[in-house]
This record gives C-alpha cells, structure tokens and sequence, in this order.
C-alpha cells in the first residue's frame, strides 16, 4: 500500500464521521449505543472537529515526497490510531458502547495496521 492512498482512506473515513459527530452527535452517538445529554453531544462535536483536523491535515499532505516529511506523518497516525483502538476497546468491553463499538475498533485497527506497515515494513512510504 502506498501512502497516498493510505491517506485519501483516512481522510474520506475522518471526514465523513467528523461532519457527522459536528452536524449530529446525538444521532451518531445513538448508533453506538451512547448514553446522550447535552454535555455528551457536545463533546461529540469535540470529538467531530478534531476528526475534520485529521482529516484535513490528511488531505493536505497525501501529496508528500518527502521521507523526512513522511515519517512523522506515518507516526502521528499510527499514534493516534493505536490510542483509538484502545479507546474503542475498553469503551465497547465496559459496556459504555454497544457492539457496535467493534466498527470503531476495526476502523482505528485497519488505519493502525496501515500506518504500521508504512512505518516498519515498507522501506519508503510513498
């Protein structure tokens, strides 16, 4: 897989949920089977713009040559993907998601295991 490709994934998929979580938390957040209130919805709009940045950031840079540039990008990721697996894991298992919660930890799994190859597999990312 190449990066670019890789990074046009992240970001239809960050996108599409962060316009989502912005527009209307309450309705994303009942899919996954989360407890709603007014504090909860709004920091699902949170949650939304921080996914628009991903996205955006992704978008922007799916055209680095770079390696030097590259790499950092590769890590941030794989970081912040990894962090969402586990996030998304421990809020399915405890029950504070539904099991519906398993489509995020595939989503952020996927992303992850993208980033990780790029990073420690491929010897270039483009």
């Amino acid at each position: 897989m190449k990066l670019k490709s890789l990074l046009i994934i992240s970001t239809v998929v960050t996108l599409v949920y962060g316009i989502f979580f912005v527009l209307t938390p309450a309705t994303v957040l009942s899919l996954y089977g989360v407890t709603q209130g007014p504090s909860v919805e709004l920091m699902g709009q949170y949650f939304g713009s921080a996914l628009l940045a991903v996205g955006l950031l992704t978008w922007a840079t799916r055209n680095v040559a770079d390696s030097e540039v590259q790499r950092p990008i590769i890590v941030a990721l794989l970081i912040t993907d990894v962090i969402g697996v586990i996030v998304s894991v421990l809020g399915t298992v405890s029950g504070v998601m539904s099991a519906v919660g398993w489509s995020a930890v595939g989503i952020y799994l996927l992303l992850a295991l993208g980033f990780a190859y790029l990073q420690f597999m491929k010897p270039s990312a483009s």
